[in-house]
């Protein structure tokens, strides 16, 4: 079975009741980048990428489409049963990019499943659980508005609450953490991110005022050096998430001994294959993490799942995807959403979703 066609398409999602902030984004909406991958039996995968904007990092969605264009003439007849060599090949017509490759391998994956009749999480080993936990992301806010938000995700069933920090006054900030914790205490896992929002002088002293409050503390500065420097100086768990753009990324962090965790984002290490490759790393060294993605649609939403059921579930910190602020599912009948503050994993072949046609956007490029 090989390529045959390649096809690739535009799409806004707008952010419900946005927009969404964090330190250094503030989103309205996503633009989204959706391959369509034909085989020359007439099997169809697809793939996603989602990049949070020109700023939030170096990817972003009109790189993610010229970079596809760049290879997709190299990619037709190439076999869709060998995503190792596949990537290889990608990697030979392009250097970096792996957010841009990621869709590729996420729509093969998908297309090998259908074609062996199993689900992308059965070509990884297995699903270790069908019902895997999620987490919600609250945005920048006051005090009371986040503090209200988060006891509201409490109560719909989430033991995992992400809020964010940093851009502002940290003042705003420890006020903010200390008022979640106080309504929400132990009733689930606090999280705070400043998405590299905060200076080494900020993170601390946001820690120290927040001693006894037992959160996450992730990416609080922008490098992992700047992190390392105030690593003996902050009392809580540190976690990693934007400093890992690719393999040699994880493997640096834990040779520097510079987090407790990561929260991993599968397209930013170029798909589900390389995000198996970090979750065996991870398993050697006991090494929780999350997995979620920047942004996107059912696509990204369905990958993400089928790699977290493979994870050892000791080491699933939990799951993330933007559905709950997304208006639509492209697959408006086996969509991902969340239920009761857990996802269900889909139970087709390959990623388990059938998009409407209708709702993946604007064709933006052809390849046959």
């Amino acid at each position: 079975m090989r390529i045959s066609e390649l096809h690739i398409y535009q799409k806004d999602l707008p952010v419900i009741g946005g927009p969404y902030t964090m330190s250094r984004v503030t989103l309205h909406s996503v633009d989204t980048t959706i391959v369509k991958l034909v085989s020359d039996t007439g099997l169809v995968g697809w793939g996603e990428t989602a990049p949070l904007g020109p700023v939030y990092q170096p990817q972003h969605a009109l790189g993610a489409r010229a970079a596809i264009a760049e290879m997709a003439p190299n990619l037709i007849g190439q076999s869709a049963l060998t995503p190792l060599l596949l990537r290889r090949h990608m990697d030979g017509l392009l250097n970096g990019h792996n957010y841009a490759k990621a869709a590729i391998d996420v729509a093969v994956m998908d297309m090998m499943g259908k074609h062996y009749g199993r689900r992308v999480c059965d070509l990884l080993g297995g699903a270790e659980c069908e019902r895997l936990p999620a987490y919600y992301a609250i945005g920048l806010g006051s005090p009371d508005e986040v503090s209200r938000i988060a006891i509201d995700k409490v109560t719909q069933g989430y033991r995992r609450v992400q809020i964010k920090a940093g851009g502002r006054d940290v003042a705003i900030d420890i006020a903010v953490v200390k008022k979640v914790w106080e309504k929400i205490g132990g009733k689930a896992q606090l999280v705070v991110d400043t998405n590299r929002g905060m200076t080494a002088s900020q993170a601390i002293r946001l820690s120290l005022a927040c001693r006894d409050i037992p959160f996450v503390f992730e990416q609080p500065c922008n490098t992992m050096e700047e992190v390392a420097s105030i690593r003996n100086q902050i009392a809580q768990p540190i976690v990693i998430d934007e400093n890992t753009e690719c393999l040699n990324d994880v493997l640096r962090a834990i040779s520097m001994g510079v987090c407790d965790g990561f929260g991993l984002k599968m397209t930013r290490l170029g798909g589900i294959n390389a995000m198996a490759t970090v979750r065996d790393i991870c398993a050697a060294r006991s090494i929780p993490h999350t997995c979620e993605d920047c942004w996107g649609g059912d696509i990204v939403a369905a990958a993400v799942l089928h790699i977290a059921a493979s994870v050892e579930p000791r080491l699933l910190e939990a799951v993330w995807t933007a559905g709950s602020y997304i208006e639509e599912n492209y697959d408006p009948e086996n969509g991902i959403n969340v239920d009761g503050g857990y996802f269900d994993l889909p139970s087709g072949p390959g990623l388990g979703i059938n998009p409407d046609e209708s709702r993946i956007g604007d064709l933006s490029t052809s390849f046959a």
